[in-house]
């Protein structure tokens, strides 16, 4: 796009995301219990998939989330007065309008800052937003939020939006190294943090959402074995595998596994690697823990974040909370 108001910065280093997949391909294929990151799932397919999955009678997370912002966008605006909004994970930003709204409508919001692995996408979103608000400028980055968030420099208050409950998508480690990182960027006076959570509740809610009775989610599951068979030149063969959808009571979250339903051997000539698989044998795709508030605000804690504000849907079934560093 040609609109000066839009700039797109690829921080990625040439070859990071093939490097990454084989990589995260070759050590998790090798562990025991097999594993694969989740963020392998989001090629265009898996996008289209996830955006369907948000639109399903099962899966509340995102009209929750929705909810929320609905209300409380006016009360976010006011308690931050932020001249650039931060979004990790951006994607198709579409619920970040609830709050560039309420921000340009308090009248101190003059950047947008998304934050994706996915340059179409950024491209596609701030093409939109430059279209939709005239005295908007959009400095998108392409990067891994989990290696680098790549914050920008701005002359007033920054809030930092991690929105969809994507924290759940990580492990007790890595959400205490991302809390860490959060709050190394934090340097600016009046600078904040939005995170939405999902919240733990019952278990048959819970499964359902992830494992709904039109088969999108064992669809999009399922769809990172299309991504490693064209990345990789891979032969899996995703009819031999299905969907699993599990409640780890100890840990607090919700599991997705593919199941082999057959003994089969898989080739991965992109890694030289060859995998074996028994029959019954699972392999994970995703962990989404599901949080408690005390949890939640004590990680945040640790890392030197205080929350501010605690907000839930009606049904108490989703949180975004408003945290702030805390004060030395």
């Amino acid at each position: 796009m040609n609109d000066h108001r839009f700039a797109l910065d690829n921080r990625l280093p040439d070859g990071y995301l093939d490097r990454t997949l084989r990589a995260d391909v070759t050590e998790g294929l090798t562990a025991d219990p097999k594993i694969l990151p989740p963020k392998w799932f989001y090629d265009a397919r898996g996008s289209e998939l996830f955006e369907e999955i948000t639109r399903l009678p099962e899966y509340y997370p995102t009209r929750a989330e929705q909810e929320i912002l609905e209300h409380r966008a006016d009360e976010i605006a006011a308690a931050t007065g932020a001249d650039t909004l931060v979004e990790l994970g951006s994607g198709s930003s579409s619920k970040t309008r609830l709050l560039l709204d309420a921000l340009g409508g308090l009248g101190t919001l003059r950047h947008y800052a998304p934050r994706d692995v996915s340059p179409s996408a950024l491209a596609e979103a701030g093409e939109a937003l430059c279209r939709d608000y005239p005295g908007l400028r959009v400095a998108a980055a392409v990067t891994d939020f989990e290696a680098d968030l790549a914050l920008p420099d701005a002359t007033g208050p920054r809030l930092v939006a991690f929105l969809g409950g994507t924290i759940g998508n990580l492990d007790a480690a890595q959400r205490a190294a991302f809390f860490a990182a959060v709050r190394a960027g934090l340097t600016g006076d009046g600078d904040a943090f939005l995170l939405g959570a999902d919240l733990v509740k019952d278990p048959d809610v819970l499964v359902r959402a992830y494992d709904d009775s039109q088969g999108v989610t064992a669809a999009f599951n399922k769809n990172v074995l299309h991504v490693i068979n064209r990345e990789l030149d891979a032969d899996f063969d995703p009819d031999a595998f299905e969907h699993r959808a599990v409640w780890n009571v100890p840990e607090e979250r919700i599991e997705m596994w593919l199941r082999a339903t057959v003994a089969r051997t898989v080739k991965i000539p992109g890694v030289d690697l060859t995998v074996d698989f028994a029959a019954g044998e699972e392999m994970r795709t995703e962990i989404s823990v599901k949080f408690r508030r005390s949890g939640l605000t004590s990680e945040l804690a640790e890392a030197g974040l205080t929350v501010r504000h605690w907000w839930t849907d009606e049904a108490g079934r989703f949180a975004l909370l408003l945290a702030a560093p805390t004060p030395a």
